[in-house]
């Protein structure tokens, strides 16, 4: 025992310790749902009739549903987004009992057929799994450890279920933020995603998340001989990189940042529209389109490519000889299949089907622009609309360098770069904040009712001076005290107010001669941002809060704002 309370009292010792026991648990729970989600149960709806395999994804839904109201207490289908709001609350909860709920709807809802990916329940298993380590733990542990290991459970999430540990770290780490990242998380992330993606691949081996891109080979299909290279081959040949393909990297750039903004505002209706409380017309509905889709873009593709998280719909699209009208066409409907299937509750992630996504547009800009590198653009939009839909930059572009090697880097870092000032703040992920708050930014973010103080001792207005004197000033020592007739505020006195009457006539001057009315007063709406600004303009220490019609609620005291136990109790620290 006392070896044990040595080693809990060794710094960061504990967490990373812990880290390394969330990867593990993590690509166990990620194996076996993977498992039964693609390998049997996809597996199985694709080797049915074609009628069978048309009506699969609604009844996927539906069992979804089930699966969520009787077996998840009427859990909400959201799994990553789960992730980025817990990571934000003050004291992250995320429900053990849903888990089991949660990793059978997305089976349901991906293994008949849905199209969403995998990765959104890997996230919320990941993330459950750090927070419920933490907390068996937590007496070896600080406070501020909780969001670390949430943070590394979901990069071992995604480090599994993509084969991609580095991703995984980047994209945990970038998901809580538009415009920022969580860094203190870096080195748990770190070895949590590096023992989730061992353990992974010595229980499922290592295959192919994106198709195109595990095979070593790439078309460039320069003149009508078609020919072969790999990676390395396409490095030496090209001496790097060509000034044609950063051209059609800032091309597709634009074109995803324009494509990401679009599927960001479609996925959030998409989300609202799963919460509405009319789930049995929602989730018919649903089923029907999604039938109708399947059908359409079998009699089209010759294959049902709107069924699943989209690999099949890559593996057609980057075949050759495919006209621009049918790579449009596949665009339009693998993006209602994604929104369909959301909106009716299914349970699922966006990160495949954004990069499905990018895949069809870097297709469809590739031959439009007539690349003789054809093997890139799919790739570079890929990374580009991933890092603007989900604002992850570098874990789109990490993605394509786990994926391709060094050789496509450059033109997928411009790619994704231009996309995210094209696609501006929109974001497929919810709970999302700009960037990371100091500890008095965050503080000023909290709502004035953080610091009211409604117990106060009030002034009528007909007392005299002299008994706000004796009884404020030198009895409670308050310097400014608030003026309330009955329930109504009338202003504010204060002892400086006194230098404008002699003291001989206290005992007949009413408090309301003297009372200001011209100060500010705040709102129950303000934050303390607010509160601090109109403290700071008219220069005084009490600013009253009153309601709409003048009611008094009570004051805020500068020094309840400012002091710093309350700022370390906000901020974890």
């Amino acid at each position: 025992m006392n070896r044990l309370k040595t080693f809990a009292s060794r710094g960061d010792t504990p967490v990373l310790a812990l880290a390394v026991i969330t990867g593990f648990l993590v690509a166990l729970l990620i194996a076996g749902f993977e498992t039964l989600a693609d390998s049997i149960v996809l597996e199985h709806v694709k080797s049915l009739t074609r009628w069978q395999i048309i009506i699969a994804p609604g009844v996927g839904l539906i069992l979804a549903h089930l699966i969520l109201r009787y077996l998840g207490g009427k859990a909400s289908p959201s799994t990553s987004d789960e992730f980025v709001r817990a990571f934000h609350d003050r004291n992250p909860r995320l429900s053990v009992r849903e888990l089991p709920a949660k990793l059978l709807a997305g089976i349901a809802t991906i293994g008949f057929g849905g199209s969403l990916g995998l990765e959104g329940p890997s996230i919320y298993a990941g993330s459950v799994t750090g927070l419920t380590v933490r907390n068996r733990f937590q007496n070896w542990l600080r406070k501020e450890d909780v969001k670390i290991l949430l943070t590394a459970g979901a990069a071992a999430g995604v480090a599994a279920v993509f084969q991609a540990p580095a991703t995984g770290v980047l994209f945990a780490l970038e998901a809580p933020y538009r415009d920022d990242v969580n860094r203190k998380a870096l080195l748990p992330s770190l070895l949590a995603a590096a023992t989730s993606y061992v353990t992974y691949i010595n229980l499922i081996g290592h295959g192919a998340v994106i198709p195109f891109l595990d095979d070593p080979h790439f078309r460039l299909g320069a003149d009508s001989d078609q020919m072969w290279f790999t990676a390395n081959d396409l490095t030496a040949m090209f001496g790097g990189v060509e000034t044609g393909d950063l051209l059609g990297a800032f091309v597709i750039g634009i074109g995803a940042g324009i494509g990401g903004r679009s599927m960001a505002w479609l996925v959030r209706w998409a989300k609202s529209q799963s919460k509405s409380e009319s789930f049995l017309p929602r989730i018919l509905l649903g089923g029907c389109i999604l039938a109708l889709l399947a059908l359409w873009a079998d009699l089209v593709f010759d294959a049902p490519l709107t069924i699943g998280p989209g690999q099949e719909a890559m593996s057609w699209v980057v075949s050759p000889n495919h006209g621009l009208g049918l790579i449009a066409l596949l665009f339009g409907m693998r993006l209602a299949a994604t929104v369909v299937t959301l909106g009716a509750g299914g349970v699922g992630g966006l990160f495949i089907p954004l990069a499905v996504q990018g895949v069809i547009l870097g297709q469809f800009t590739g031959q439009l622009l007539q690349a003789e590198r054809p093997g890139l653009y799919p790739t570079l939009g890929l990374a580009a609309f991933l890092g603007a839909g989900y604002k992850a930059p570098i874990a789109a572009v990490m993605f394509v360098a786990e994926s391709t090697g060094a050789s496509f880097v450059v033109p997928a870092l411009i790619a994704a770069a231009v996309s995210q000032v094209v696609g501006g703040k929109s974001s497929v992920a919810e709970h999302q904040q700009s960037m990371r708050l100091g500890h008095l930014e965050r503080r000023f973010t909290l709502p004035i009712t953080s610091a009211l103080t409604t117990d106060v001792l009030t002034v009528p207005p007909d007392a005299t001076t002299s008994e706000f004197v004796y009884l404020h000033v030198l009895g409670r020592r308050q310097r400014s005290v608030p003026v309330v007739d009955k329930d109504k505020y009338l202003g504010m006195i204060s002892l400086s107010d006194l230098s404008e009457i002699d003291r001989a006539l206290w005992d007949e001057t009413p408090v309301s001669e003297l009372v200001r009315s011209d100060l500010p007063v705040a709102r129950p709406s303000w934050s303390l941002r607010d509160t601090v600004a109109a403290m700071e303009s008219s220069k005084i220490d009490v600013l009253a809060v009153v309601d709409n019609d003048a009611g008094f609620i009570g004051v805020v005291y500068e020094e309840d704002i400012l002091k710093l136990d309350e700022i370390l109790d906000e901020t974890g620290g």
